[in-house]
């Protein structure tokens, strides 16, 4: 907490103004200035406050997963077409495990777990390349964990970018091929996922308030 990470992220994604810096997909250069632009470059991010930030909890499940592609789903007259989204909400909730009792059932009734996956779903209709997940397991419980585990590992052997922000680094090493570490707003270091990291090696670089690299956002 508190190093940086969440704002790089918003900064990436259009949220937050960008200062310095480039983006670039898949080697060519890309102007984001705002969400619209991320989602329109095949960027979705799924915040680590899904409450406030990533769902309409007042509304239903069907709602919730169309909310990023109504275009998809809107008339030219305006009117929304909801046999369509129906169908998508359906197929996510069949194709993600999303436990609720029909695509009607409103959002905040659902678990945190089943909220997570409403939110992965609107950005899956959405066909994303990159998904950023910032804390995507936070207030949930040890078995929601799993699945979202699971998902997350399924989207990025579809050949989907999976970035992911988290604080437990068991989570990391479990998850990660890569992993980029941050201390007081500056990239200390990137290590391998897997067996040939250890945390003492996460949380040396995570406590290195001195480093050679330059700062998140400046040239590279």
């Amino acid at each position: 907490m508190g190093a940086g990470r969440t704002e790089v992220a918003r900064a990436i994604f259009g949220a937050d103004p960008r200062e310095a810096g480039d983006i670039s997909i898949h080697g060519a250069p890309v102007d984001i200035r705002t969400p619209a632009d991320a989602v329109a470059a095949g960027i979705g991010y799924l915040s680590e406050d899904r409450k406030h930030f990533g769902l309409a909890v007042g509304m239903d499940v069907r709602a919730n997963v169309a909310m990023a592609s109504l275009e998809r789903f809107t008339g030219r007259l305006g009117a929304l077409d909801e046999a369509g989204m129906r169908d998508a909400a359906r197929g996510y909730i069949d194709q993600l495990a999303i436990r609720t009792p029909s695509d009607r059932q409103e959002v905040r009734l659902l678990s945190g777990g089943n909220q997570q996956k409403v939110v992965i779903a609107k950005w899956l209709l959405r066909d994303c390349d990159i998904l950023i997940f910032d804390e995507p397991t936070r207030g949930i419980d040890v078995g929601a964990k799993s699945e979202i585990y699971k998902l997350l590992n399924g989207l990025a052997a579809q050949g989907r970018a999976i970035i992911v922000i988290s604080s437990e680094l068991p989570e990391v090493l479990r998850l990660s091929h890569r992993i980029a570490v941050m201390c007081e707003g500056r990239l200390t270091g990137i290590l391998p996922g897997g067996a040939e990291t250890s945390q003492e090696d996460i949380m040396r670089l995570a406590t290195e308030r001195e480093s050679a690299m330059e700062p998140v956002g400046g040239e590279q």
